[in-house]
């Protein structure tokens, strides 16, 4: 099933299910107005929902009207939780080596997480503001999962039992910032822009053959300016699946129906940094602090910059036919005082 959030002037947007191709939508008012109200009760009005989405996609919905991503919010338009982990090791490993320090052995049996805001999210065409480029504006393409209740203590099997929904995210990280706000042991905060995430969210039932041991195995498609940046299978070199992560994040709390949970920016171990772009044969990169990390392991400083006012960033994942699964988000980086 594929659900999505059409805006309305409502913080909460209106609910919509979506068919298979993304080619249609029907409005789902009489079942739930908003996806929050559908999480909340998951198990009475998902079978409903699961009905209108067979009928949208056997074309035998009167009503059905063309689904255009560029009306849509991210599926839940703010949300109760929204923690990221950083389940992809060898991201952590790049950083670390990049500035000769050693990777924690905890690292690799305990995940890293952060709590971001979730309070204004934005869409997935909605622009990437900032005040300045000099924050060090980076993109991170990453994918996340929407929970419904979780207990605390869950084990990571009723952890994966919870996993309603998955999407993609853009969790814009301001690089310049991060410093100084981790110098003072409290974490992300300013550094953390807010995250856009894809037009729709889809259950795992959708992603059959793809869905296994809690990881989405297929390759994150990322574009910077038109041209192809990055393309990490996000099954691959996941340290932490998205069922230990979500039990990570349920330790010491119960988590309510709605929590986001992100993995963190993808990233697959590779070669040097001439073989590990796209245009040399690589697999290319989620963010762009990745590259400088390669280029001061092997040079000693970065030489690529952070996103400029009018750059564009597209993340999308397809399908074995080739087919957009989640929609695309698709953004260009502007001035705040630029907003109408």
């Amino acid at each position: 099933m594929k659900l999505a959030t059409l805006k309305n002037g409502s913080r909460d947007g209106a609910l919509v299910v979506v068919s298979r191709d993304l080619s249609t939508f029907v409005a789902v008012p009489a079942i739930a107005a908003t996806l929050q109200q559908a999480l909340d009760n998951w198990n009475m009005l998902a079978p409903q929902l699961e009905e209108r989405y067979t009928a949208l996609n056997q074309g035998s919905i009167a009503d059905a009207q063309p689904f255009d991503q560029n009306a849509c919010h991210s599926p839940l338009p703010r949300a109760y939780q929204w923690a990221d982990g950083s389940a992809y090791i060898n991201h952590v490993e790049l950083v670390r080596k990049a500035r000769n320090a050693e990777v924690p052995a905890s690292f690799y049996t305990d995940p890293l997480m952060y709590q971001g805001g979730s309070d204004s999210f934005i869409g997935p065409r909605d622009p990437i503001f900032a005040l300045s480029e000099s924050w060090g504006i980076d993109l991170e393409a990453e994918v996340a999962v929407i929970t419904g209740d979780v207990r605390m203590g869950a084990s990571v099997a009723d952890a994966a039992g919870s996993i309603r929904l998955l999407m993609l995210v853009n969790d814009v990280s301001l690089r310049n910032l991060i410093p100084n706000e981790l110098a003072k042991g409290f974490g992300f905060f300013q550094s953390k822009a807010a995250s856009a995430f894809s037009p729709v969210a889809v259950t795992p039932d959708e992603l059959a053959g793809h869905w296994d041991d809690s990881k989405l195995h297929l390759p994150l498609l990322v574009e910077l300016n038109g041209k192809p940046f990055g393309k990490p299978n996000a099954g691959e070199d996941m340290t932490f699946n998205f069922a230990q992560l979500v039990a990570y994040a349920a330790a010491t709390r119960e988590l309510a129906a709605g929590t986001i949970i992100g993995s963190g920016t993808v990233s697959n171990k590779q070669g040097n940094l001439h073989g590990s772009s796209i245009e040399n044969g690589g697999v290319g990169y989620c963010c762009l602090a990745e590259v400088r990390m390669y280029e001061t392991i092997e040079g000693g400083a970065p030489k690529t910059g952070f996103l400029k006012f009018g750059d564009s960033v597209r993340i999308e994942m397809v399908d074995g036919q080739g087919a957009s699964i989640f929609g695309a988000i698709d953004q260009t980086v502007t001035h705040y005082q630029e907003r109408v």
